[in-house]
């Protein structure tokens, strides 16, 4: 389903053109209201947007981490100096999660709120989900940036079942009985409800659901892991993609199943980049690199070159669905990946490989560096949960291991443990740092 067919099918060129009209208007804003971007931007060299030029120079242009933005914040201006607008313009703030320490507020104007539900709304209409519908959500997410995403079922017209997480009973109760079509939650808890059902004998793939649209963390895209979702579930399993500083939902992935599309396109201008480097990498066919973004209509607190330390594939080839534009899938954040001895190793291509030797494992996985840091020495020390009735078998092991050596190029020892004994409580496999 297309909400709005004459924006996302606009062939590619012309939608560069209308974003660097965008761009330029965005620079002068920025010029003219952020005390941020103006001394950043002077102090490399750009003091207009005219010197600061147009998309096709915006490599040349400083990129922007998050810790700088923190880095400004005051008991006076708690939100940062990247703030644009005057506290009459701003209608809603909303807070990060605070797990690296003090919260961080994201400001919207209207305008901005909006633009935030129109992208959300198209990127999850991509999956298939139409007004008429039911759709049951599990986020408890009002605080929070990704609470823009639940208005785009309002504005896609579907009726909207919001559950909340924290009580699983009662998200399997209003499946049974309000009997929605759709369940929108995070990739690693709709493994673990496929798992909750199959231990109290529910029938999950008799259930009304005909389409799991996961999101708020990798791993959605991974083949093997969506294959064994969809079979739980007896569903399609689609993935939608956001970045709480720059905008809700902003990719969605269609029906084909074959990478995200941006539902922010005409908001949103992506860029890759060189994690290690910082160098600009072409979005080409097949390119992988940390994905950034700039915002190209937005008025609170508009970021440029924000680094999400999204690690993505990209996939510039003609979609089915005819949705112009590359696509995406995350394969990890840069901030998870390890090197070892030259190869960068994401957990989520390390659980892709595992969830291939199912039904003797049951895909959660633990990775565990043998120092601290980034680089590592092998052998890569990876625990693999076995699967409910599954012995201990050094024949396994060697397999596992015989295969991420293939894949990925990397030397592993693998661990095998019981059944359970990985936590379920975050519902996602873990990266742990000795």
């Amino acid at each position: 389903m297309m909400l709005a067919p004459e924006v996302e099918t606009l062939p590619w060129a012309e939608q560069l053109a209308v974003d660097d009209a965008s761009y330029r208007t965005q620079l002068a804003y920025l010029f003219n209201r952020s005390a941020f971007y103006r001394e950043k931007l002077g102090a490399a060299g750009f003091d207009s947007q005219q010197a600061a030029g147009g998309l096709v120079d915006i490599a040349q242009v400083p990129l922007t981490e998050k810790g700088e933005l923190r880095a400004t914040r005051t008991p006076d201006n708690p939100i940062g100096a990247h703030l644009c607008a005057t506290p009459s313009e701003i209608v809603r703030i909303y807070s990060t999660s605070g797990t690296t320490g003090v919260s961080s507020y994201v400001p919207l104007t209207a305008g901005d709120l909006d633009n935030w539900v129109t992208a959300s709304a198209r990127s999850y209409a991509a999956s298939g989900v139409a007004a008429g519908r039911r759709i049951v959500s599990t986020y408890n997410a009002g605080p929070f940036a990704a609470g823009a995403a639940l208005a785009a079922f309002d504005r896609i017209g579907l009726c909207h079942i919001p559950v909340g997480t924290g009580n699983t009973e009662r998200l399997m109760q209003a499946v049974e009985l309000l009997t929605p079509e759709a369940v929108v939650l995070t990739p690693s808890y709709a493994a673990y409800l496929v798992e909750w059902a199959a231990e109290r004998n529910i029938d999950l793939r008799g259930s009304s659901v005909e389409r799991v649209l996961v999101a708020g963390e990798p791993g959605g895209g991974e083949q093997a892991f969506r294959a064994k979702l969809e079979e739980g579930w007896g569903a399609r399993v689609t993935e939608a993609m956001g970045i709480g500083d720059i905008g809700v939902s902003l990719w969605g992935e269609c029906e084909e199943q074959d990478g995200m599309h941006l539902g922010a396109r005409g908001f949103v201008y992506a860029e890759l980049i060189d994690p290690e480097s910082g160098v600009s990498v072409q979005m080409n066919d097949g390119a992988t690199g940390e994905l950034v973004l700039t915002h190209l209509q937005h008025r609170a607190a508009p970021l440029l070159r924000f680094r999400t330390r999204d690690h993505v594939e990209v996939w510039t080839t003609p979609c089915k669905c005819g949705r112009t534009g590359p696509r995406v899938r995350c394969v990890g954040r840069t901030d998870d990946m390890l090197i070892v001895r030259g190869v960068n190793v994401f957990p989520s291509a390390v659980r892709e490989v595992v969830s291939a030797f199912a039904p003797d494992v049951s895909g959660h996985i633990l990775v565990r560096p043998q120092a601290s840091g980034v680089k590592q020495e092998p052998p890569l020390r990876v625990s693999v949960e076995l699967a409910r009735d599954a012995a201990d078998d050094a024949d396994l092991a060697d397999a596992i291991r015989d295969r991420l050596r293939k894949v990925l190029v990397v030397q592993t020892q693998i661990d095998l443990v019981p059944w359970g004994s990985l936590r379920r409580s975050d519902y996602k496999s873990k990266l742990v740092e000795h």
